[in-house]
């Protein structure tokens, strides 16, 4: 027997219609038929929902699975990483007055797209970061939306009836699985345990395996055991991958709906998550709302202000909640309440050079110092010989500590931080550490990191290893070795050591020692400047001499707040760098005229690392640059006037967020991660720092 759906259909409508009401004044990329009946269109367009914890649901806007990183549960089992692929799918079909619809899509190995139910599909946008799809079923409206609760691995799906005056029949099959999100199931023979239980289903796919649980106070649910073969993923064969999966039809559930009722599928690790999908809804957009209206609203005024463009204002409002999708708790014994920074969606981890970069755009720029300081203090439990580590391993192995610039990344993120707060109780607590940080680096540490003692520069690196962020590697050939003393290396030690020498005095120890040190490394750093070029070095004093190559790393000697450049050379090398490596979103990590450029990124494993800072744009490298020719030039207009591309780039990729990377060549398609912290975090810092200029 099919049950009615329990109700409170019009409180429910009411509450979902505009979600940020007091933040924002329409909902965030709305997009008709124009995008969401053409699949080439909306399969490249993808949403994203996160969970605090390391989790998130991914897809498309026509719901083709198109990666193996899409899903709807992908549970961080242990947070923040750990992330395996549970709830693949939703495979969803109304009947009304006789007729059905198909509302999902799937491509098959053999190039068929069948069913296309995108077809049916009139509108989708975002409330907040919840992606909303409304199809059309003759004079029927059936509205989905997709969230997830917070600090939990438990995924959301709300279907409401808004429009007509006839029941709709919906069933849901629910296609599952179990694996490592890197990875792809060939089922083979594979059989799962599907036991029904109250409200629903229990998944568990072998001994020990943690379970899944499907479950809706509102619809009848049965077991199913049927291995759907041969997804077709295209990005994954763009990418040179296994270009085909296979995912279980688990059950499916039932449930009529009525005009203005809804239904609410919840997925979860939790055998008893809150099944009400008003009272979860109404959590997360209070959530969210906060996040944008309440959460230190001093720190944002500049980026809340209303800018001439409408649009603008809206989306920068939303980067705030794009930030907040990066920032995960990482508990620890010494800290159950740490915090990190995932480095990008749908496949990094929490990197410690990414999350040192992004500190201050994802949590300062947005009024969130208590996450700063909690990313900070986590972070200084993992030093070791000075070094940060550069990642945590996805299966939860010994940290890897090859960095060179993350560790100096750490001394500005904590400038910045205190900038914004004037903590003097963190800096007392960290000092230990940092004077530990830099003995390290000058008497040496690993990979051959150390300080030249005849020109105070940094030197790093040796065979095999990839230690700035030029960090591409196939097997042993490292791409961009680097070996020497990089200059943004340099940049960034420089400012370490007169940001040392400001704790010092703040803190009422001895700063001479390091005043001295900056000093050293100010006039050796004037060996960078190549006269007749017109700009830096990129390496010093490497296996062959000086690199001359022009690359974007010499911009941070411009942007960070101690430069050890003259101010003549500070305006060329801005000069250059608009000239040769500047694109709408971002600059190229090699320019166009060198022989070794590469202007787009795509292929094989191998061939997309070989081009990975052979000539690809990063979008981070934006936030430098801004802030460098704010620095030379004093105006504000002219500054932001760069980061408006890709303020609008919020609308494709993963809509709502900023990609990693983008082909060197026009039309400068997104790549990689589609949504990465570090692009968030620099164009929220730089457009919050050439706002605050502009407004005196």
């Amino acid at each position: 027997m099919i049950e009615k759906a329990v109700v409170s259909p019009l409180i429910l409508a009411e509450k979902m219609e505009n979600p940020l009401a007091n933040s924002c004044s329409h909902p965030t990329f709305d997009f008709g038929r124009e995008v969401c009946s053409h699949l080439a269109v909306a399969e490249e367009r993808e949403w994203l929902v996160t969970n605090g914890i390391g989790g998130y649901a991914s897809g498309t806007i026509a719901g083709v699975l198109t990666r193996r990183y899409h899903g709807l549960l992908v549970a961080a089992l242990k947070p923040p990483l750990g992330r395996t692929l549970l709830l693949t799918k939703l495979d969803e079909t109304v009947a009304c007055n006789g007729d059905s619809y198909p509302l999902y899509a799937n491509r098959w190995d053999s190039g068929a797209v069948d069913p296309t139910g995108f077809y049916s599909l009139e509108r989708f946008h975002l409330e907040g970061t919840i992606p909303v799809w409304t199809f059309g079923l003759a004079e029927g409206l059936l509205e989905k939306r997709v969230w997830m609760q917070l600090g939990a691995n438990t995924t959301y799906i709300c279907y409401s009836h808004r429009r007509g005056d006839r029941p709709l029949v919906l069933t849901l099959k629910v296609m599952v699985n179990y694996r490592d999100y890197h990875g792809s199931t060939h089922a083979g023979g594979w059989q799962m345990q599907i036991t029904p239980v109250e409200h629903g289903l229990q998944v568990n796919a072998f001994d020990g395996a943690t379970s899944l649980y499907l479950l809706s106070d509102q619809a009848e649910a049965r077991p199913e055991h049927t291995w759907y073969r041969n997804f077709y993923l295209s990005v994954e064969a763009y990418r040179g991958l296994d270009t085909t999966e296979d995912h279980l039809y688990a059950g499916f559930f039932r449930a009529i709906l009525r005009p203005g009722e809804s239904l609410t599928l919840v997925a979860s690790t939790d055998p008893a998550p809150n099944l009400d999908g008003l009272s979860a809804y109404a959590e997360r957009q209070a959530y969210e709302q906060r996040l944008v209206t309440t959460s230190g609203a001093g720190f944002k005024s500049a980026l809340l202000t209303p800018t001439p463009e409408p649009d603008l204002s809206n989306l920068t409002q939303h980067l705030i909640l794009a930030a907040d999708q990066f920032i995960v708790r990482r508990p620890s014994a010494n800290d159950p309440d740490g915090h990190s920074i995932i480095a990008g969606y749908p496949w990094f981890g929490d990197w410690g050079r990414d999350t040192m970069i992004s500190l201050s755009g994802l949590t300062l720029s947005t009024g969130r110092p208590e996450a700063a300081r909690s990313i900070l203090r986590t972070f200084a439990q993992f030093v070791d010989q000075g070094m940060l580590p550069n990642r945590f391993p996805d299966a939860g192995e010994t940290p890897e500590y090859n960095t060179v610039d993350a560790t100096l990344w750490y001394f500005e993120a904590i400038r910045a931080y205190y900038a914004a707060t004037a903590d003097d109780e963190l800096l007392a607590e960290l000092w230990p550490i940092l004077q530990d940080i830099i003995a390290w680096h000058q008497c040496g540490t690993r990979y051959n990191i150390h300080v030249d003692p005849t020109d105070g520069l940094l030197y790093a690196g040796e065979p095999g290893v990839q230690l700035t962020w030029m960090d591409a590697k196939v097997g042993d050939w490292v791409i961009t070795p680097r070996i020497g003393k990089p200059v943004e290396v340099n940049a960034l030690w420089y400012n370490a050591l007169r940001i040392m020498a400001d704790i010092a005095r703040r803190l009422g120890q001895p700063a001479d020692a390091y005043d001295a040190s900056a000093g050293q490394v100010q006039t050796g750093f004037a060996r960078f400047w190549n006269e007749t070029a017109g700009y830096c070095y990129d390496v010093l004093d490497g296996p062959n001499g000086h690199e001359t190559t022009l690359r974007p790393n010499q911009i941070l000697a411009v942007s960070l707040p101690y430069s050890p450049l003259e101010a003549r050379q500070q305006r060329a090398l801005v000069d250059v760098c608009a000239r040769y490596l500047l694109t709408s979103h971002g600059l190229r990590s090699l320019a166009a005229s060198d022989p070794a450029y590469a202007g787009h990124y795509g292929g094989s494993p191998r061939q997309r690392d070989s081009v990975y800072h052979q000539g690809t744009v990063w979008a981070w490298l934006m936030g430098p640059f801004v802030s460098a020719h704010l620095r030379v030039y004093r105006d504000p207009t002219l500054a932001r006037s760069y980061l408006l591309p890709l303020l609008r780039s919020l609308a494709s990729n993963t809509v709502g967020s900023i990609s990693e990377i983008f082909d060197g060549d026009a039309p400068f398609l997104g790549r990689g991660c589609t949504a990465q912290a570090w692009s968030v975090a620099e164009v929220l810092r730089a457009w919050l720092e050439v706002n605050s200029v502009d407004r005196g």
